[in-house]
């Protein structure tokens, strides 16, 4: 699967280089950026269809919905990072990034699901535009958090 969408990218800065040559180079510079978005954007889908399908279609109350959802969109997220958005294709430290990411996505859990109440109890909004609202605010943070986890450069167990 990562194979065809290193595939896919390269076929999407080719037609950018044909159709927009001077925009190009910037994307390719980039190119991290742009596939951490991507990623992002597949988990999100993932968890805003979960959400709605136990919420509305299962009749789960909204912050047990949001929980499972966001689980489900944590293994999603966790491969299209590592090995994609981050291009680590190790697999000798794959269990330690594995569960810093889900500690990071537990945290990331609590923050969105008091966000959810938040938004939703306090403020009166609708479920799904609160749901998207704290998946951006996630977003900025984990982009960082990623960026280290994923980097070969250095252990975050080690740098301690």
């Amino acid at each position: 699967m990562i194979h065809l969408l290193r595939e896919w990218e390269e076929q999407c800065f080719t037609f950018a280089d044909r159709c927009l040559p001077k925009f190009a180079p910037h994307l390719r510079k980039r190119a991290r950026l742009l596939r951490y978005l991507v990623s992002g954007s597949t988990s999100a889908v993932i968890d805003f269809l979960f959400l709605y399908l136990l919420t509305d279609i299962w009749g789960m109350h909204y912050l047990f919905s949001a929980i499972l959802a966001f689980i489900i969109a944590f293994f999603v997220s966790f491969f299209l990072q590592k090995f994609w958005t981050f291009e680590d294709d190790s697999t000798e430290r794959v269990h330690e990034q594995a569960v810093l990411y889900f500690v990071v996505a537990g945290i990331n859990l609590g923050i969105n699901t008091a966000l959810m109440y938040y938004f939703v109890d306090i403020l009166g909004i609708w479920y799904m535009a609160a749901q998207f609202l704290a998946s951006g605010l996630i977003a900025c943070e984990s982009f960082f958090i990623s960026r280290m986890l994923f980097s070969g450069k250095k252990h975050i167990a080690d740098s301690h």
